[in-house]
C-alpha cells in the first residue's frame, strides 16, 4: 500500500476516507488559506523564491495541497480565490 492509497480511519477504526479521495475532495471548488512566516517558506515549499525573513505571508492552496499563490496580503489571496470561484477555508 502506498502513501496515496492508505486508508484513514475514524476513532472506532472503521475506514473513513483514502488519502487520494481526500486530496480529490473539493478539487476545483475549495482552497485553503494558510498564514505562514517567510522563514518557513523554503521548508514548506522547496524551490520557492528567496523572501526576506520575518514577513507574514499567506499561502492559497488547492484542495490537493498544490500552492496556487503566495502573497503578503490576506485580501489578495481571498480575491484570487473568489476570482476563480473557490470557496476558502482557513488553516492555522
Amino acid at each position: 500500500m502506498t502513501e496515496n492509497t492508505k486508508i484513514l480511519t475514524d476513532e472506532s477504526g472503521d475506514e473513513a476516507l483514502s488519502i487520494q479521495s481526500l486530496a480529490e475532495w473539493g478539487e476545483g471548488k475549495l482552497a485553503y488559506l494558510k498564514p505562514i512566516k517567510s522563514d518557513d517558506l523554503g521548508r514548506i515549499f522547496p524551490g520557492a523564491p528567496e523572501v526576506a525573513p520575518g514577513l507574514n505571508l499567506f499561502v492559497l492552496l488547492a484542495a490537493n495541497g498544490i500552492p496556487i499563490m503566495i502573497t503578503d496580503s490576506r485580501d489578495t489571496a481571498m480575491a484570487n480565490a473568489w476570482e476563480h470561484d473557490l470557496e476558502t477555508v482557513s488553516l492555522h
